[in-house]
Order: C-alpha cells, then structure tokens, then sequence
C-alpha cells in the first residue's frame, strides 16, 4: 500500500480507503441493495483492509441509518488508533425539521451521536456531506471550529460542494481564523471526469486532498454491463441506493469500457483494478475509497495501488473519456500558450 499526504495536514493516508456504506441496511429500502454486511462481515472486511495497509476508512451519519457507524466502530474496537476515521454530517438522521443540514444545533447533536455509535471520542475527518444553501458558512464553520478545539475533531473536510463553495469557506476560515477544509469528497471516474473542470485545480491550488467516491461508477466500470443491457443480474446502484447511479452517458461510457478492457487485458489484470488505479494516476487524487461487498472484492481494488499503467495505458484511456472543455475553460486554454515562460 502507498500513502499520500492529506491535504496541507501532515497526516499520510492510503491512496485506497475503505467506504463503509455496504455495513448494514439488511431490510432497509435503500442501503439493503448495497450491501448489507452484518456484524461478522463488517469485522471481517475491516480487518482484511486494514491488513492490507488501508488506514482511512469512511462513514456518515446517514448510511443504514446509522447502523454502519455501529458496525465500523465494533469492529475498530480493538484497532481504533490505526485508522483516519472518516464520517459525514448533513442528510437527514429523524423526521424533524432541524435533524438535517449545517446549523449548529444539527452538527452538535449529529456529532454527538456519531461519537456514541462509532464508541470513541474523536473523529479524525469530520465532513459535510452535502451543500445546505440555508446555513451560512460563517456558521457551520464556527461550529466545526468549536468541535476541533473541543478535541471531538481532528480536522474537517466537506463533500459533494462545487469548486466556488470550498473556495468560499476558505476565505471564511481564513478572514476568521477558523479552521479549514482539509479535503473534498467527490465523484470521479473514467465515466465522470465533471470534476476535472473547476474541483480538481481548485484542489491542487488550495492544497485541500481531492478523495474519490464512486471510481466504479456504480459498478459500470466493472464491464458486467454490455451495450445490450445487462450481461448478468447485476443493478447499478451508487450512493442514493438508486438504479443507474452515478448518471453515465452509455454510448460513451461503452466505448471507455472497450478500452478499459483491452488496457486490462495487457496487464492481465481486472477493470476495477485499472480503473482505480486510473484515478489513482491523476493529479490532485489523495485516496480513492471502495465500498466492497466481499473480501475478494476489496482485494482486488487494494490491487490497484501496485499497478502502475504505462504512458500507452493513459493516453488511450485519456482520449476515449476526455471531456470536452467547458467556457471559461476553453477560452483559459487558447490563451494560455501565450503565456508561457520561454524555453
């Protein structure tokens, strides 16, 4: 296993981390399809990632309603201080109108339950899930500042949030000398390069660690599923628990996988494992986390931080998932010879 630095933290995590949403969920009508590993299982799967080097592992708050936070924090019971633990805040947790978002009185109350569920005392990345557009982050940043200095806290991150978001809590942090976003959580792959637009130099120039969700779009990059439907029993479902998530454009998202299978087939290898370590040969990617249902599974994607694709390998895989450039970004890139530095 290989590690990458955390942002501007210091703190070295693997490049491959462990997503806990397929702990439990048995029965529940969303999170069942994704896995619902039980007590023995998530022991087991826990235990087999951190053997293999793994030492930053992800939750929420919100996944199986709180029963993979239980699972993850019975099996790190005896292990707790060889992991980066990671969990989220902002889905709603109860029927409530104020058991959702980034208000104060919700984030406290979150964390507070997280802490009981995951049995420790601190959190290592505490991470907003998703954009709440009624709190202001002058105030979800209080708080999180508050949770840091309490010690319940090690360092904050956020996910899903557009590039000009981040890029506005930091000004928050740093006009208030609050603490800062570490990290973004966010969805890319071979299939869904969006993040490559604004995200990903945003990340590299702000030094915040860019960690991956979803590198197999939903399964879709496992090659399980032909241009003439499914090949086998086998359902896409990603983090919203719902069929065909993440959204692929499928006549090109064929035509990757077509690629991704003769790139495969040279390094006699599996399609996760090359699209990982795809992911893993970008700029600005820290850590790509998998969510396993098996150990075989997990195995086979903790592969991919020893496999190294050749110049051949990414150019190919390049120029059948590149995205066309957007405005500003394609007037940015016309001009930027121009002002180059002379040879």
């Amino acid at each position: 296993m290989k590690y990458r630095l955390l942002g501007n933290t210091g703190v070295w995590v693997s490049e491959i981390s462990l997503g806990a949403m397929t702990f439990g969920g048995g029965g529940h009508p969303v999170y069942g399809a994704l896995g619902a590993l039980g007590r023995e299982e998530s022991d087991r799967m826990v235990a087999a990632a951190l053997d293999a080097g793994v030492n930053l592992i992800d939750t929420a708050d919100v996944y199986s309603d709180g029963e993979s936070e239980e699972l993850l924090g019975h099996a790190l019971r005896n292990r707790r201080d060889d992991v980066v633990l990671a969990t989220k805040v902002h889905a709603p947790t109860g029927p409530g109108p104020n058991d959702a978002g980034w208000s104060r009185l919700h984030v406290m109350q979150a964390l507070e339950a997280s802490l009981r569920r995951l049995g420790t005392d601190h959190i290592d990345l505490y991470q907003l899930h998703n954009f709440d557009p009624l709190t202001p982050f002058e105030e979800v940043l209080a708080a999180l500042d508050d949770a840091v200095r309490q010690g319940k806290v090690r360092y904050i991150g956020c996910a899903n949030l557009a590039a000009w978001q981040i890029s506005k809590a930091l000004g928050v942090s740093a006009a208030r000398n609050l603490n800062r976003f570490v990290s973004v959580q966010s969805y890319y792959s071979l299939v869904g390069r969006d993040a490559e637009r604004d995200l990903v130099p945003m990340a590299q120039a702000e030094g915040v660690g860019l960690l991956v969700w979803s590198p197999l779009a939903g399964g879709f990059l496992s090659g399980k599923i032909n241009r003439e439907g499914v090949a086998s029993e086998v359902t896409r479902r990603g983090a919203a628990g719902a069929p065909d998530f993440p959204p692929v454009d499928l006549e090109r998202g064929h035509d990757v996988v077509d690629v991704l299978r003769a790139v495969a087939a040279r390094h006699e290898v599996s399609l996760p494992r090359v699209a990982v370590a795809w992911l893993l040969a970008q700029p600005a990617v820290t850590s790509v986390t998998v969510g396993a249902r098996t150990i075989e599974q997990l195995n086979d994607n903790v592969g991919a931080s020893g496999l190294v694709l050749t110049e051949q390998d990414l150019t190919e895989l390049d120029e059948v998932s590149r995205l066309p450039l957007a405005y500003p970004n394609w007037i940015h890139a016309a001009f930027a010879p121009a002002r180059q530095p002379n040879g």
